[in-house]
């Protein structure tokens, strides 16, 4: 026979493209189009979206296809008019707001009302359709947004402000008009597009191939081009035996989820997100009540929220198909959050809030954890995930790695502590896909588990911006389910994927340690004020939580619940993946700014009304310490009276010396430490020819995706800030130093132990990132990196790619190294890039160096990130061990507090090592105190834990305040493993 497959998909391609897809909707007549265009703010920028009942009143003018709207970000109401004609058989409506290309949720979208309110379907380049009935009128109102593509490369844009993008029009109406549809053709369409896609993936050899290419000649040739929807079933019968033949024995199956990814922010400000979710449910739904195959998991308890709150009608839709198992909640948590960054009470508070939420609201809570696109996953995450009630982990990010490839699919993911988690990557490699050919042979052919196991997961539906799934895809998926030569698809929950993925493969490979993603290593450090806003939120909410638990357990004011569940719902929205990374358009960290400012100040309201009522109305000056370790002299937890306290007072300082009881700092001429003598231990810190606190400045030039990456490459150049000029404030160094459009002015003193730095930056350079160096002369060849409820150690050599990758990774308040002997610690109080290296010392063996990233500069998608003034702290701890740094870390995070009063005994008191991360009042209301605490050093260790209040017996809970029994608990003694969380909660109900 001869190989005429070329010339078969060249026929296909062209007789599809130009006759048999458009046969699939014939024009009928166009509507009647009127619009509203929301009018511009007081100061100019486009006006906020309004509610349907408002913008339903107001007075719409005549609009015209062709006519342009929508400046960037503003939003235009239409009402469409018209009849569909009675003799139509399958009339749908089709409108084209001005759709660009394909990339749904990136561009222009709409939402169909009714003229009650009701949500119809939304509106978006994949999905251009609004249903319809025969003899029926129109009257729809489409609430469209001009949201302006702003993904246009890597070249700045001032597109991602209202306040600066251009006021006029970025869309033209293409059309609004009613259609016939030929469901022959729709059908005809599918079949072809199935058995092509799979033709493509399957190979030359393959007499399967062969098989499928000549069914759709003969489909091709059973075809009246003058008259496709005639034809069309009889083209289809010719396909019949082809999409019949079923699938192999033995061959992959997916399990086919759907989902769609919505970014909390990125490319669009947060008021944006919350009409995004509103669109795909809206889509969802309606694909729900018509097709019942369709499965959908939508995660983030926040998004729900928005739907429960902003739409009731639709919410209740929502719940209707849940409570039949088919809108499925995941992921357990309040946004999908960054992981890397976020604090260990922040993440545990991730899961209590969400999974609380849909508690209350669904009468479930998630098995499964769903974070398929944050940027790398902490070492801590295990224990957290299963003490949150969770039993399996998904994302697929690590799949973007650039270096190495993950050697698994599915696997057990083993924690710090030990605690594993049952974890899938799916092997298509996106959280969009379309079920596709390609994907599906994707999947299966990149399954690092095959012979082993035999399934994987696909999400699929458009998504990052929303969409979701289509009825293109759920067609997709109906023609797979038994398919020879492609996997076989089964659209399913993601737990009943889990529980056979489980079943068949218990014995998987187990990965021990954080899931690191070899790429976004900048977003450790891009959008310092995001940083900054979120560390200190989570040491205000700490401190606020701490005193205000404490005074209302000693009856001097009510616990203020309700406006602390509402600011940790604020701060734990802004620790999406893609805020607190600092990844998204300049509208969105202008935003995030104000409101970290806005919670200091509710915080610190909160934080002081509960020191007054606890210090009363004493005369003597008590100082708070709301750290989990004893602080010169007061204890933990705790208020003490100030003249107690065991300050130290160190020597006044010179141009180029500092010196008290425990450490001699000298500085050279240009401000940079030269020496730092550790004189209890007899030992130089630094080593020959070293230097700490050296400012570096590199140039930042990533491949691509700006925000996120710090390549390997801006190693090669750099910069050393050493011509500072030096002068003594008080008992301070103070050094100032320009450079670039920028300058510095840095102040140096002692304070006890530690060598404190703050670092004040006014910052006007681009594509450049900013270091600060500090040399020790430790030989090590790895480092230790607080992270959530403990810390993890890497390598700090590059014996193999997967150490190499590690040039820039993260580290929560301290990072410390040491050399058996002795030990240096380096606290931050907001920065979280870091790296450590080693290098060749004169007289032998190495040094470590160990530097912070304190600032960079890059242009996408904000082209004004980071500029301005930033003021940084950390400190230098000579002869750290893992304790001192921890202490050091604590004690920038949460300074001292002073007034006058009297002195207040700790509600809880921890004899050992172990650090209490929270003391609060119980969820649900009842009064009882929790206690959140881990053991920090990585060794087992007995602790004792004793209430200073009355109270009626503690158990032990999980993360959710639920019965909870590790064995740890042992009537006041507590038996820790490495790195263990633990939970305690203090009967109050029938103490008083």
């Amino acid at each position: 026979m001869h190989d005429r497959r070329s010339e078969i998909r060249g026929r296909l391609r062209r007789l599809v493209d130009q006759h048999v897809r458009p046969a699939e909707r014939r024009h009928v007549v166009d509507l009647v189009v009127d619009a509203w265009h929301v009018p511009p703010a007081a100061d100019g920028t486009v006006g906020e979206p309004v509610p349907f009942a408002t913008a339903k009143a107001q007075a719409y003018d005549a609009f015209a296809v062709g006519d342009a709207w929508g400046p960037a970000w503003a939003t235009t109401w239409f009402r469409l008019k018209g009849e569909v004609p009675a003799d139509l058989a399958h009339p749908e409506l089709v409108v084209d707001l001005g759709f660009r290309g394909n990339m749904a949720g990136f561009q222009a979208e709409g939402l169909v009302h009714r003229p009650d309110g009701t949500h119809v379907k939304a509106l978006n380049p994949l999905n251009d359709w609004v249903p319809a009935t025969s003899g029926e009128p129109v009257e729809l109102y489409v609430e469209a947004a001009a949201n302006p593509h702003v993904l246009t490369g890597w070249r700045p844009t001032r597109l991602g402000d209202k306040v600066t993008s251009s006021p006029e029009p970025v869309y033209r109406l293409v059309a609004a008009a009613v259609v016939e549809v030929s469901p022959e053709v729709r059908e005809l369409l599918a079949d072809i597009e199935v058995l092509d896609q799979l033709a493509a993936e399957l190979g030359e050899d393959d007499a399967r191939q062969v098989e499928v290419l000549l069914a759709l000649e003969a489909a091709l040739d059973a075809l009246d081009l003058a008259d496709v929807p005639a034809t069309a079933g009889t083209a289809r019968e010719a396909l019949t035996a082809a999409l019949g033949r079923p699938a192999y024995d033995g061959a992959h199956r997916v399990s086919a989820v759907g989902h769609a990814h919505i970014d909390s922010a990125w490319l669009w400000p947060v008021r944006e997100t919350v009409r995004k979710v509103t669109r795909t449910v809206a889509n969802v739904v309606n694909l729900l009540d018509h097709d019942p195959d369709l499965v959908y998991a939508m995660s983030s308890a926040q998004q729900w929220e928005w739907v429960r709150t902003e739409h009731p009608e639709l919410f209740e839709r929502v719940k209707a198909h849940a409570a039949t198992g088919r809108f499925v909640p995941v992921g357990g948590m309040w946004v999908e959050s960054d992981t890397n960054m976020v604090g260990g009470e922040a993440m545990a508070r991730q899961f209590l809030v969400g999974q609380r939420w849909f508690e209350k609201h669904l009468g479930t809570t998630c098995d499964e954890v769903w974070l398929p696109d944050s940027f790398g996953y902490t070492a801590a995450l295990p224990q957290i995930v299963k003490q949150a009630g969770c039993r399996w982990f998904l994302t697929q990010k690590i799949s973007w790695n650039t270096t190495n490839v993950f050697p698994h699919h599915t696997f057990w993911w083993e924690g710090i502590d030990g605690t594993r988690v049952f974890t899938h990557f799916p092997p298509v490699d996106t959280y969009t896909a379309e079920l596709t050919g390609r994907e599906l042979a994707h999947a299966a052919r990149n399954f690092r588990d095959k012979g082993a196991a035999t399934r994987s997961l696909v999400p699929f539906g458009h998504g990052d911006g929303g969409g979701g799934p289509t009825r293109e895809m759920l067609a997709r998926a109906s023609r797979t389910t038994s398919l020879a030569g492609s996997p076989t698809v089964e659209v399913e929950t993601p737990s009943a994927f889990f529980e056979a993925a489980e079943a068949e493969y218990a014995d998987a490979p187990v990965w021990a340690g954080e899931l690191y993603l070899e790429i976004h290593r900048g977003t450790y450090t891009s959008q310092a004020a995001m940083k900054q806003g979120n560390r200190r939120s989570e040491h205000l909410l700490r401190e606020a939580e701490l005193w205000s638990a404490t005074a209302a357990v000693r009856g001097l004011l009510d616990y203020p619940a309700e406006e602390l569940d509402e600011i940790w719902r604020i701060v734990l929205l802004h620790q999406f993946h893609d805020i607190l990374p600092g990844s998204s358009i300049a509208w969105v960290h202008r935003e995030a700014r104000a409101t970290y400012a806005e919670v200091a100040v509710r915080l610190e309201r909160v934080i002081e009304a509960a020191l007054d009522a606890l210090a009363g109305e004493g005369s003597d000056e008590v100082t708070f310490n709301a750290g989990p370790v004893a602080r010169l002299g007061v204890p933990a937890m705790g208020g003490f009276e100030a003249r107690a306290l065991a300050a130290l007072a160190p020597q006044p300082p010179s141009v180029g010396l500092l010196e008290n009881e425990h450490l001699r700092v000298e500085l050279d001429e240009g401000g940079i430490i030269r020496r730092v003598l550790d004189k209890a231990r007899k030992r130089e810190v630094l080593p020959p020819g070293g230097a700490a606190n050296l400012l570096q400045l590199h140039p930042d030039h990533p491949v691509k995706w700006d925000a996120w990456d710090l390549d390997r490459s801006y190693r090669a150049q750099g910069t050393d800030l050493t011509h500072g000029d030096v002068e003594v404030d008080g008992d301070t160094v103070v050094v100032t130093l320009s450079f670039g459009e920028s300058s510095t002015t840095q102040r140096i003193r002692l304070v006890d132990d530690r060598v404190e730095v703050e670092t004040e930056v006014d910052w006007h350079e681009r594509e450049r990132v900013l270091k600060a160096a500090f040399d020790v002369d430790v030989h090590t060849d790895n480092a230790a990196y607080e992270t959530q409820f403990g810390h993890v150690v890497r390598p700090t050599h590059e014996n193999t790619t997967w150490d190499a990758a590690r040039f820039e990774v993260c580290a929560h308040r301290w990072v410390q190294v040491g050399d058996g002997g002795y030990g240096v610690g380096l606290a931050n109080d907001a920065t979280y890039g870091h790296d450590v290296s080693r290098h060749p010392r004169d007289g032998g063996g190495t040094y470590s160096r160990v530097r912070l990233s304190l600032l960079r500069a890059p242009l996408f998608p904000d082209p004004e990130t980071d500029q301005g003034r930033h003021v940084l702290r950390y400190a230098l701890v000579p002869g750290a061990g893992i304790e001192g740094a921890a202490e050091a870390g604590y004690a920038l995070n949460l300074p001292l507090r002073r007034r006058s009063g009297n002195p207040v005994e700790p509600l809880v008191r921890v004899e050992g090592t172990a650090y209490v991360e929270a003391v609060k009042l119980a969820e649900d209301g009842s009064g009882d105190v929790v206690v959140r605490l881990y053991e920090p050093l990585g060794a087992r260790t007995s602790v004792r834990v004793s209430a200073s209040f009355p109270h009626s017996g503690a158990t032990e809970v999980d993360l959710l305040e639920r019965p909870y029994d590790s064995g740890s608990w042992h009537d006041g003694r507590l038996d820790l493993r490495p790195f263990q969380i633990v939970t305690l909660r203090f009967g109050r109900a029938h103490s008083e």
